[in-house]
This record gives structure tokens, sequence and C-alpha cells, in this order.
């Protein structure tokens, strides 16, 4: 049903409940294991509001598996359903659920670190969920709560089209960098696309560069406003 940032995912069913479940599989052989730790992180967030259950991990044949909670179509699905247009009460509805989710994976002492509309899902009663924590990474120590070096020359981590200006200059991931992906997504649906989308170059790190010089044109400031003028006005009307 789809492919997540170190492995496939599938849908089965459990034989004892005929419950259907997600099955996401990583080989063992693989040069960088990941789903241990994701599977581990996703202990860390159980029981946040718009967090999938872990139901399983373990190892079967030459395989990691994770088994964990099926969900509804992603953001990135839902948006091209709808012909690649949303309202912006949709976007403001939506952007609510997303701060939220990203609020609480910050609570835990993490960043997310690969914000876009794929690591975005719908539940049956239309609540948001956050998956895919594979590139997540601890951003303060639990207990003491002090912040991680900054540091300059890291190698990008996620989503292109969606990574922050500090991303795609080697800085170090915070907070704000989850936060700015996030902007970029609201665009995205408000928009329809991103400035950067579909730029061409010879190399990554070519490509990297073209949509850095891209970042933060004239034309993405409207649709930067008028989701500020939003936001405030339906936080007013949910109040009421």
């Amino acid at each position: 049903i789809g492919s997540g940032s170190f492995g496939e995912i599938y849908s089965g069913t459990n034989i004892q409940t005929n419950e259907e479940v997600a099955i996401k599989l990583e080989n063992v052989k693989t040069k960088h294991p990941q789903l241990l730790y994701e599977s581990k992180l996703y202990r860390v967030l159980q029981g946040g509001t718009g967090i999938p259950d872990v139901r399983w991990f373990g190892v079967e044949g030459d395989y990691n598996v994770l088994v964990m909670d099926l969900l509804g179509p992603s953001l990135e699905d839902l948006f091209n359903f709808c012909s690649r247009k949303l309202s912006l009460k949709t976007v403001l509805m939506l952007a609510d659920h997303m701060i939220n989710r990203v609020e609480f994976v910050h609570s835990k002492s993490f960043l997310h670190r690969d914000i876009k509309p794929d690591n975005f899902l719908m539940s049956l009663g239309w609540q948001v969920y956050c998956i895919d924590f594979g590139l997540a990474k601890k951003y303060r120590d639990s207990s003491t709560h002090q912040h991680i070096p900054y540091r300059e020359n890291k190698n990008l981590t996620g989503t292109a089209r969606y990574a922050s200006m500090n991303t795609h200059l080697g800085i170090e991931q915070s907070r704000r960098d989850d936060l700015e992906s996030l902007g970029y997504v609201l665009m995205y649906f408000l928009r329809g696309s991103l400035p950067w989308q579909g730029l061409k170059a010879g190399t990554k790190k070519h490509k990297y560069e073209r949509i850095s010089e891209k970042r933060f044109l004239p034309q993405l400031r409207p649709s930067v406003e008028v989701i500020q003028q939003n936001l405030h006005h339906t936080s007013i009307t949910a109040a009421h």
C-alpha cells in the first residue's frame, strides 16, 4: 500500500480478530536498519492523539516487521482525489490538526524531520494521524531539556521539496524546521504546487541549490497572508 523512508508497507489481517492492520517490512540485511528505532519511537509517542498504535515488532524470516493500525488515505492521496484543490477552510482545519501533531512530537523531545503530505493520514473519523518516524531525531535531553548543539555541514535529511532553508544550508535541524516544512505543505495545499517543484538539475546537489534559490518568492506572500488572517478568524470562531 506504500513505502516509507526505510521500508515497504503492506495491508494485512489479524487472523485471530480479523482486524485489518498495516505491516511495515525492512530487509534484515539493509545497510542502515531503521525499523527497530522507529518502533521504539512509536512506543515513546504511544497514547498521543493522532499517533498510530503499534501492535507488534519483531523479526520474521528475512524481514524486520512492524505491525500497526491501518489508517485511511494520506493527505497527498486526498489532495489528488480532490483534483488538487482544497478550500481555505479545509486547509485551515488540516493546519490545526497537523500543528497539534507536530507539537506533541516536539513535547516528547523529538523532531520529525520529514514533514510532507504523505506522512499524514486520515482515519475514518476524520482524525489526522502523523506517521513515518524513520528520520526522527532527539533534539533535547528528556530530563534536562538541554538542546543539541548547533552544527553545520549536515547532509539534507527529509524531502527536498518541503525541507527548510536551514536544512538546505546544512544547518542542524530544530523545531522551527519542522514548522517551516509544515508551512510549505500548507502553501502546497492552498496553491496546488510550490514554485520550486519540477526544477531540472544535473546533480542532486545542484537541484537542492536551485530549490534554495527559489524560496521566499513574492508570489508566496499572498498565500501566507491569507492563512495568517484566516487562522486568526477561525480560532475566534472556534472559541465561540
